[in-house]
């Protein structure tokens, strides 16, 4: 028996579900859970591959490998040529890619006892922002290794018409409403018009009023916050013992970057390092981003890093303690620290708001409700921006991780 499902392959996490009778579910991925976190951990030790929490988790627990996170955000980069190392290999990051994908495929075959042959993807409005070509090739790239693991048939849907999908199954009459999808790597708005009656018809490019994204996400407030908080402690910003000029910050940004951390894991940049070290006015402090380096140790600084945001949004403030092989770092994160560091991705995300309420031609005063989905909706920085654009407006908090995969399920039903 041939299966649709929806699969919103996220940043962080991902969810693969299917409908029937126009009720759609998630599947369990692992564990019992409906979501997974789009990890990969190559074990060393035991030669064996783990993924979601298990990847994780032997990670955190100093399982000698190579961790894989946020493969979603080397789409349409040049990163997607490049190749990290695993024991001896030398492996593209688009068959890590692929491998996620069919474990996705594999875990949800046996839930169903049936093959998956067609699929609506979900994507972002925008994969690279300001660059069409860049943008197509990541919808091909993610195309291509789709179909590597046996789906026949391909679709795709904005990740934030799908959230509204989902939202469409409760309401009781017509809504002019303005979805906010801000997920891992990319932040999405749609302003799309919702009723029972239009959820019936598989037609629905005439309830789009207008759409737009721009490249900011979660994993974008995680190193905005490591840059701002954490870096400063392994030497970042501060000079050289002759104060003509600042310590080179490329290191540092790879290190804030999860996605770059693997860049950072090789001879030349701890040479690079340790010369650094020898002219900087604080030797003492690049020492310890040689430590965090040396051992491998940037994803688990990275994690901690995502918890202290995590943690943010119920808490004014946070102490952040990162233990590495030789040296320990901490520091007292407040709320209000938090917020400053998000200043300008905040001002960006109101901007790309505004602009997608005149595309549509319509002032937020006419957006009856907001859709929230997406762990980043929770930041308080950007709770508080969307009160104030939209005082009137009923608030939908969505399931925040489960309603793209949804709308995608219900979506590839009217399809296929």
């Amino acid at each position: 028996m041939t299966l649709n499902c929806g699969l919103d392959f996220g940043t962080s996490n991902s969810t693969l579900g299917v409908a029937a009778n126009g009720v759609p579910r998630l599947l369990p991925l692992e564990d019992g859970k409906q979501t997974i976190p789009s990890a990969i951990f190559f074990s060393f030790e035991e030669d064996a591959t783990y993924f979601g929490r298990k990847a994780l988790s032997e990670y955190v627990t100093g399982g000698d490998g190579r961790i894989m996170r946020a493969l979603k955000s080397v789409l349409g980069t040049s990163l997607i040529n490049d190749k990290t190392r695993i024991k001896k290999n030398l492996v593209p990051f688009t068959d890590i890619l692929g491998l996620f994908i069919a474990e996705l495929k594999q875990r949800a075959e046996a839930a169903l006892d049936g093959e998956l042959d067609q699929v609506v993807v979900g994507r972002p409005v925008r994969f690279v922002d300001e660059d069409d070509v860049a943008d197509a090739q990541a919808q091909a790239q993610l195309e291509a290794a789709v179909r590597q693991q046996g789906y026949r048939h391909v679709e795709f849907q904005f990740e934030p018409i799908a959230a509204a999908l989902d939202y469409e199954r409760t309401v009781e009459r017509e809504e002019l409403a303005l979805v906010v999808d801000l997920g891992g790597g990319t932040s999405d708005f749609t302003v799309i018009r919702v009723s029972p009656e239009r959820a019936r018809s598989t037609e629905r490019a005439g309830d789009i009023l207008a759409t737009a994204g721009v490249h900011i996400g979660g994993t974008d407030f995680d190193r905005l916050l490591s840059l701002g908080k954490v870096m400063p402690m392994l030497g970042y910003q501060t000079e050289t013992a002759d104060h003509k000029r600042v310590l080179p910050s490329a290191p540092y940004y790879d290190l804030a970057t999860w996605h770059r951390i693997n860049r950072l894991y090789n001879a030349k940049t701890l040479s690079e390092l340790r010369s650094t070290r020898n002219e900087a006015e604080h030797p003492e402090l690049v020492e310890r981003m040689i430590d965090i380096v040396d051992n491998r140790l940037g994803h688990r600084l990275g994690a901690t890093v995502e918890e202290a945001k995590i943690a943010l949004s119920d808490a004014e403030a946070v102490d952040f303690t990162f233990e590495g092989h030789e040296h320990t770092i901490g520091t007292r994160i407040s709320r209000d620290d938090f917020n400053a560091v998000l200043e300008n991705s905040v001002g960006r995300l109101r901007a790309t708001i505004q602009a997608t309420l005149s595309q549509a031609g319509v002032g937020s005063e006419a957006i009856e409700t907001l859709i929230l989905t997406g762990g980043s909706t929770l930041v308080p920085a950007i709770v508080s921006a969307l009160g104030e654009m939209f005082p009137a407006a009923r608030t939908v908090r969505t399931d925040v991780l489960g309603s793209v995969g949804l709308g995608l399920a219900l979506d590839a039903s009217r399809r296929f």
